[in-house]
């Protein structure tokens, strides 16, 4: 911990560009700082010492948050990281101001390697060309490569890689892919599977510098307990807290008797023979006809529905049963047809009372720089209607 009083300079990247990012992270994780402020202004100018990385998100709730990160905890995560999968070359291909791409420019720097970094915005083409001219050799063997994508951006490359060859050969080019951001769909993963992409998911917020549980098991340092039926998280690559919110960081990184800091997920899961279950967001819960409704498992079987894998569930009023839902997803059809597959889908996984009211179908749907969903911007759209 810094010592009391101790403070570092705290600097904007010259831009939002991968480049200057990795420029201001090299200072920041392996030099003498300053330490980089990412996706957010009106911040101090001083920040306490050991701090490498403020990132501001509002999120999908539309919520600001400016999460410190300590060098310790980002350099922490990027070898547990090898040590989990290995090391390698590195592709940015997801935005350098979230913590994914951040975690991804440190595993870079703590490597020694220069990363691959895809510029402007998202298309398979470019991602195919910048994997597959990454290849390179070091002893006479192939150095391994890996990269990081959120599932809509997964789904999108094996959509193209059905018709461009080139694109299913980049995917397979990976030694393992990092999927995370938000949860991966059973029927994508599968997907991937049967196309012989190697997929790792895995689960983590800015507050834990990013993924510290690899398909369900957490990395080594990483602690897992469920209290009160959330998921908490302690270990090495720990957050700080939030930056000029000591209350909020208290909250949400309570110390236990022994003095070890817990971070408080807000999630809430499973955890039994050293494998994590999520089950999804504690607040994300409607009660509908006096029944506790989880919108996160409604979302996990509608995402199970072929055709379905990019909808995304918000609660909406209902006259008649006081709280509701209802689905949103780009797709084409008849949104009768698809409701009545949706209700008959939820009721049997989830129950009766679980079943959406409406079904929207979009031409696309509105997304965070980050490639989640913007659920802020879906409920103020279509959660105010009445059912």
């Amino acid at each position: 911990m810094p010592r009391p009083g101790a403070v570092v300079k705290l600097e904007a990247a010259a831009s939002d560009d991968p480049r200057d990012v990795l420029r201001a992270l090299r200072h920041a994780v392996l030099g003498a700082g300053p330490a980089v402020a990412l996706g957010g202004g009106g911040l101090p100018d001083e920040v306490p010492a050991g701090t490498a990385a403020v990132i501001t998100t509002s999120g999908s709730t539309g919520v600001p948050k400016s999460v410190a990160i300590g060098r310790n905890a980002l350099i922490a995560s990027a070898f547990a990281t090898a040590a989990r999968i290995g090391e390698g070359a590195w592709l940015l291909a997801v935005p350098a101001t979230y913590v994914a791409g951040v975690q991804v420019l440190v595993r870079a720097l703590v490597s020694g390697r220069e990363p691959a970094v895809l510029a402007g915005p998202f298309r398979p083409e470019p991602f195919a060309a910048a994997a597959l001219g990454m290849a390179s050799h070091e002893n006479g063997e192939r150095v391994p490569t890996y990269t990081s994508l959120v599932p809509a951006q997964l789904q999108r490359l094996l959509d193209a890689s059905e018709g461009d060859p080139e694109v299913l050969r980049a995917l397979r080019s990976f030694e393992r892919i990092l999927i995370g951001g938000q949860a991966l769909p059973v029927a994508l993963r599968e997907r991937a599977a049967a196309a012989g992409v190697r997929i790792v998911r895995t689960y983590g917020s800015t507050e834990t510098s990013g993924g510290c549980v690899y398909d369900g098991v957490p990395l080594d340092g990483v602690e897992l307990a469920i209290v009160d039926g959330e998921v908490r998280i302690s270990g090495p690559t720990l957050a700080d807290g939030y930056l000029g919110d000591p209350d909020r960081t208290a909250e949400v990184f309570p110390a236990d008797a022994a003095g070890t800091r817990w971070y408080r997920t807000g999630d809430g899961g499973e955890f039994a023979d050293g494998v994590l279950r999520v089950i999804g967001r504690l607040d994300n819960v409607i009660v509908s006809g006096g029944v506790n409704v989880s919108l996160d498992r409604v979302e996990a079987a509608v995402r199970g529905i072929p055709g379905l894998e990019s909808a995304v569930v918000i609660p909406v009023e209902d006259a008649q049963w006081g709280q509701g839902s209802a689905v949103v997803v780009a797709a084409s059809g008849d949104e009768r047809e698809t409701l009545e597959r949706v209700r008959t889908a939820v009721a049997a996984a989830v129950g009766p009372v679980a079943r959406p009211a409406r079904v929207v179908l979009v031409d696309a749907l509105p997304v965070l720089a980050s490639g989640k969903p913007d659920r802020a911007a879906l409920r103020q759209r279509f959660g105010s209607a009445k059912n």
